[in-house]
């Protein structure tokens, strides 16, 4: 019972946190940065990556 509840928090968590990546990889100031330089801020890739993993894990504890 406990893994399936970890596993809810950790799917439900992981699409958050991937789509506040996805938040700041679209924002205005990351689209002028990418723009004039091309570097993408260190924090949507983070958000994005982490939230993919948490939701690979929360699948696999739901099983």
């Amino acid at each position: 019972m406990n893994n399936k509840i970890i596993g809810i928090v950790l799917v439900i968590a992981g699409i958050f946190l991937a789509l506040w990546g996805y938040n700041i990889y679209d924002s205005a100031s990351s689209q002028f940065t990418r723009a004039l330089s091309g570097d993408t801020p260190i924090e949507a890739w983070a958000g994005i990556a982490g939230g993919i993993i948490c939701v690979l894990i929360g699948i696999t504890k739901l099983k």
